[in-house]
């Protein structure tokens, strides 16, 4: 094929193929001649390429013209002319009849290998010609594809923007009414603790002692402020837990007292226990306070009475039908479900039950934080919160918390513990002077305070603004009992002060406080082993048995 394709400029030519037909025949008889003794009995074998070229140049047409032509050549230069009209001899005949075949078929196979090569071309030249077409085509419906990709990326881009503004106002919402909601209930305790010491003042400064109701009215207004602090650390799950291996079945027996006189006449208790129920690792004060939300919850619920189950058993849940069902991942849990036969909720409400400040009660009956603290509970405790409600059929609320293998010793009764912290003589326990404690707290205000309240419990107290001034009394003063600090301060942080003291001071007892969770004592949401802890706010009783137990010897383990 490259053969044919060089020699293309000279095919195009149709005289040349002609002029070769003329010419090619005489060369071919002079070199006969010329090699006359060597070829005796190959009459016309010179001429055969004669006729290939001149068929291959011109076509079939020249190639006739140059067989023809190379056989009167050879017949009379070779043979000589007849003398008679009468043919050549049979030998003679033979060998020109054998050159015609011969040159019909080069003539032929030349002819018939042009034809197949202009077809050849021709077909390449279409399928180029496709090609064009088909790469033209894949290049418009790539750019087609492109603008279409380029508007769906567009039109994705404007979705995202869209949706991100959405959440962003969602969140604006949900923020607006958690801050309006911790405004009301704040401006509300704020107004009777405000209002209550004002009279007090005024009482006190026109020399009457009756101030009792007042100071009463104060303290709990603070105490809602301090508990609506903590529903809402719950809720976002920056509480500070103390978890133990707790044994749920006890807990939820131990309960029914409680829950029966909370509930009222009206209301009928049912407790249903499964046996051999497993243990699972979760602070029982933060249970304890979780059931009785959703007892309270499910009372205001049936306001014409109605029959509450407290329910608590073993839930083994695969990774499949069950799972799904539960709404909640595989795994062994203990489940603890509170249900009432009340008025049940609407999904839309349900869907909603578990934000903060919202809530379908009168202004008098909560501020909606219950069940958003328990959900925040739930989670932080590695257990999931399940809602059931119906509309005019009642409402059940299902807590699972993992379970755990531990030792049965290790489980804690710890309603029993703290019945017994109940019963303790109502005296607060007192100190003695020989019983020194150093207070730091970088808060003066908070400082004097603590100071103050240590003091009238009996204790001899020196206090401190800062770490530095701390190490310092710490050094001068070996009397120091117990080391009472904030843990968030400028600078040294409570915690580093006691790993840079404790060296030296092995025997020294510390008490941390704190009014946020996020810091160097609580990781994970739980205070970290070997650390006594009291939150902010604390009252003056809490802070005197913490105070007391530490110094008999009672610290956490």
């Amino acid at each position: 094929m490259d053969l044919f394709a060089k020699t293309q400029p000279l095919r195009k030519r149709p005289w040349i193929g002609y002029l070769f037909a003329l010419a090619a025949p005489v060369g071919s008889l002079e070199l006969r001649l010329a090699m006359d003794q060597l070829l005796d009995h190959s009459l016309f074998i010179t001429f055969y390429p004669a006729v290939l070229v001149a068929t291959y140049l011109g076509g079939w047409r020249p190639g006739v013209l140059a067989a023809v032509w190379s056989a009167l050549l050879a017949s009379y230069f070779l043979l000589g002319p007849p003398e008679t009209l009468v043919f050549y001899g049979a030998s003679e005949i033979v060998g020109i009849a054998f050159f015609a075949v011969v040159s019909t078929l080069i003539i032929a196979l030349i002819h018939t290998m042009e034809r197949a090569r202009t077809r050849l071309a021709s077909a390449s030249e279409a399928l180029g010609k496709a090609n064009e077409a088909l790469e033209w085509r894949v290049a418009e419906r790539t750019y087609e594809l492109l603008e279409t990709n380029k508007a769906l990326r567009q039109e994705i881009d404007t979705r995202e923007t869209a949706e991100a503004q959405v959440r962003q106002t969602q969140k604006m919402e949900a923020v607006g009414r958690l801050t309006g909601g911790i405004a009301h209930d704040f401006n509300n305790m704020l107004a009777i603790v405000i209002g209550s010491l004002d009279l007090a003042r005024r009482r006190l400064a026109r020399g009457d002692g009756d101030v009792a109701r007042l100071v009463d009215a104060a303290l709990d207004g603070a105490n809602r402020g301090a508990q609506l602090t903590r529903r809402l650390l719950a809720f976002s799950r920056q509480q500070a837990l103390a978890p133990v291996v707790l044994d749920v079945s006890g807990l939820v027996q131990d309960m029914a007292e409680l829950l029966r006189r909370v509930i009222g006449e009206r209301v009928d208790l049912e407790t249903v226990v499964g046996g051999g129920l497993w243990r699972v690792k979760a602070d029982p004060g933060q249970l304890e306070s979780a059931i009785l939300n959703l007892a309270v919850n499910a009372r205001d619920a049936m306001p014409e009475g109605g029959r509450l189950t407290i329910e608590a058993r073993n839930a083994p849940l695969d990774d499949g039908n069950a799972a799904r069902k539960a709404g909640v991942p595989g795994g062994q849990y203990v489940m603890v479900a509170v249900s009432d036969t009340g008025t049940g909720m609407s999904p839309e409400v349900a869907a909603r039950a578990i934000d903060p400040f919202f809530t379908t009660k009168t202004v008098d009956r909560g501020s909606g934080l219950g069940l958003s603290q328990v959900y925040g509970f739930v989670s932080q405790s590695g257990g999931h919160l399940r809602i059931d409600s119906t509309p005019g059929r009642g409402t059940t609320v299902r807590i699972y918390l993992r379970r755990v293998i531990a030792p049965a010793a290790a489980a804690v009764d710890a309603l029993g513990r703290l019945a017994a912290e109940a019963g303790r003589s109502a005296a607060l326990p007192s100190g003695q002077p020989d019983e020194i404690i150093l207070v730091v707290e970088d808060e003066d205000g908070v400082r004097r305070t603590t100071v103050a309240a240590l003091r009238e419990l009996g204790y001899t107290v020196l206090h401190a603004a800062s770490a530095d001034e701390a190490r310092a009394l710490l050094q001068a003063q070996p009397g120091i009992r117990l080391l009472f600090t904030d843990v968030v301060m400028p600078g040294t942080t409570g915690r580093q002060l006691v790993d840079a003291v404790k060296p030296r001071r092995p025997d020294l007892k510390v008490l941390y406080t704190t009014g946020y969770t996020r810091d160097a004592i609580v990781h994970d949401g739980e205070i970290d082993p070997g650390i006594d802890l009291l939150m902010k706010p604390f009252a003056l009783d809490q802070l005197a048995r913490k105070v007391r137990s530490m110094l008999d010897g009672e610290t956490a383990s």
